[in-house]
């Protein structure tokens, strides 16, 4: 296919895909407890009447969930591609390497001991339990003879998820903070209001900012650290640059809508397929596909059996186990 061509054809998927993210918003602002026709939705979003109670409910309940969905949905999708890239690893996610465990862990630790922490200080606390998960997860792995290869990473990050998990577990029992947390066990967006977002997006938006700057480095890392070397790469600095900024956005979204896996394993899957291994094109696009999915997976939750709502968590692994098996079975050769 020619250059042009085929920029051509990138550019029509990302109109799709930019399109099919602002129908998928909409759709969400529209269906709930109460369903809203879009022509209020519109006015709601673009021509705001606080005297009305409609406009009330889409303006302080609906558009905040939504966005932050789709905000947290990009985080968790780049965080995943960053992983897969850094790694080499067909199946790394934040989730199944224990990264949003070791948010999740400090965030009941948080619960526990400074219950009136402010919502900024959840963000920095979930970042260094992510990081502090990430950093065992790689020492643990790489401790044994032969490095570290992608079945040693899933299984470290698998061990160190289920003791976190058990930890933050205990945490909740003894402390009497199960309904508090039981909102970051199965993961929702429920809960973000525009507080939230005034912190949420500004720190995603600039990470992923820095992760279009190492997407060229992290295009040579996904081919071996040899052709990174012999193409100019610089490698070790990319590579803790571009774990940084996988762990920063699966803490912060951790720390607005709980522990959500499998959306950084499924997406980054898609995005290669739609775009080639080319990581400039691959991060933006996993960006808007994982918005797209973990709002069409929220609203989902929503409409299962309104007016209670479905564990978030629970609705994308119903896509991602099946996806991660799949991925399990055709790359065990490499494995």
């Amino acid at each position: 296919m020619k250059r042009s061509a085929k920029l051509s054809l990138r550019i029509a998927i990302y109109m799709i895909a930019l399109l099919a993210l602002l129908a998928s918003m909409f759709l969400a602002i529209s269906y709930g407890a109460k369903e809203l026709s879009m022509f209020v939705v519109w006015a709601a979003v673009f021509q705001y009447d606080e005297t009305l109670t409609t406009h009330q409910v889409i303006h302080e309940l609906r558009l905040p969930r939504v966005i932050g969905a789709a905000v947290v949905g990009a985080a968790f999708a780049v965080a995943g591609a960053l992983m897969q890239g850094v790694t080499r690893n067909p199946l790394a996610d934040t989730g199944i390497l224990g990264v949003n465990a070791g948010a999740t862990c400090v965030v009941a630790l948080c619960f526990a001991f400074v219950p009136s922490m402010p919502y900024l200080g959840l963000i920095g606390c979930s970042f260094v339990g992510a990081a502090l998960s990430t950093l065992f997860i790689f020492a643990l792995g790489s401790k044994v003879p032969g490095g570290l290869t992608p079945l040693r990473l899933i299984i470290a990050g698998s061990v160190i998820a289920a003791m976190l998990g058990a930890i933050s577990t205990g945490i909740a029992i003894y402390y009497d903070l199960s309904q508090d947390l039981a909102f970051w066990f199965s993961g929702g967006v429920a809960g973000i209001k525009w507080l939230h977002l005034k912190f949420l997006v500004p720190i995603i938006v600039a990470t992923l900012l820095l992760t279009m700057v190492l997407s060229r480095t992290i295009s040579l890392l996904s081919l071996g650290e040899e052709v990174a070397v012999n193409l100019g790469g610089r490698i070790k600095l990319a590579r803790i640059l571009a774990v940084t900024a996988g762990v920063i956005l699966a803490g912060v979204s951790v720390s607005a809508a709980g522990s959500i896996s499998f959306v950084g394993l499924v997406i980054p899957h898609i995005s290669r397929k739609l775009v080639g291994v080319d990581y400039r094109a691959i991060i933006p696009l996993s960006a808007i596909l994982g918005a797209v999915l973990l709002v069409l997976a929220d609203l989902a939750a929503r409409m299962v059996n309104p007016p209670r709502e479905f564990a978030l968590s629970a609705m994308v692994a119903l896509i991602g186990v099946p996806f991660f098996l799949y991925l399990a079975r055709k790359e065990k050769r490499n494995l």
